[in-house]
């Protein structure tokens, strides 16, 4: 729970009677974390929108309003959304998707459009895609309801490497993979120069790191070439393999270790 001293100071006092000071980052008591990566890794918001959710007052432990930077205990401690006590958390699931073409990745489209959503539903349980996929590309795409995963990897500084193979119309495709590796700055924004290789006539290895929106599209485009069909093979460690379009898998043991080794 959090008490304030004499000084002025938030504190978080666990089931043992220990305390520690709101801001510290490591905690004294087991189990007791920062309440933001809580709600994340419970799959209620990202880190950031928490962190929101906090700041607007919405977030309560044990019945008191909760504050940036305060911990908590989920065990023992009863934290409330909108005055909703959470339910209890869900086994964390991590799949991977063969997104087909023609999805939007999203859990919700306002337009009516066919979602990944509808390709997981038997999985029983919300998952949220990490990353995207446009309507028109397909392959792999990791979806759980491990919210602190989730932010993590989307996160820019982690550049975890994309893989994707392009088939493509137009122009010399070596000298066009030159052309993409030789891109530094795309729409102002910085980026690592991509990894181009000629697999066979009319089609294209490249592997990004920064995962900007339509990068690879906006890539062939400044080398000449249209994009027939675009198809993420590998993100990182992780591999589509033979797995079928619309088909889902639960990740192994060891693909879901290396996703946390980003944490």
């Amino acid at each position: 729970m959090t008490r304030t001293n004499e000084a002025g100071e938030t504190r978080i006092t666990s089931a043992t009677g220990a305390t520690t000071p709101a801001g510290d980052v490591q905690p004294v008591y087991p189990h007791t974390m920062r309440l933001q990566r809580f709600l994340a890794r419970a799959g209620v918001a990202s880190r950031r929108g928490s962190e929101d959710l906090m700041t607007a007052g919405r977030v309560t432990v044990n019945g008191r309003t909760a504050q940036l930077g305060a911990q908590a205990d989920p065990e023992t401690d009863v934290i409330c959304i909108d005055g909703r006590p959470l339910p209890p958390r869900a086994p964390k699931r991590y799949i991977m998707l063969n997104k087909p073409r023609g999805y939007v990745t999203t859990m919700h489209d306002e337009r009516g459009r066919k979602t990944v959503a509808d390709l997981v539903a038997v999985a029983g349980e919300r998952l949220y895609p990490v990353g995207r996929l446009d309507l028109d590309s397909e392959g792999l795409l990791i979806l759980t309801n491990d919210g602190e995963i989730a932010n993590c990897l989307m996160h820019p500084s982690h550049e975890i490497p994309k893989t994707y193979e392009v088939d493509v119309e137009g122009g010399d495709l070596a000298a066009a993979a030159e052309t993409m590796h030789a891109v530094t700055e795309l729409e102002g924004y910085r980026v690592r120069p991509a990894e181009v290789t000629v697999l066979a006539q009319g089609r294209l290895s490249v592997t990004i790191h920064e995962g900007r929106n339509r990068q690879v599209r906006r890539l062939c485009a400044l080398a000449g070439l249209r994009v027939r069909r675009l198809v993420r093979v590998a993100e990182g460690q992780l591999r589509l393999g033979t797995l079928a379009p619309r088909q889902w898998r639960p990740l192994t043991e060891q693909e879901i270790t290396y996703l946390k080794s980003h944490l």
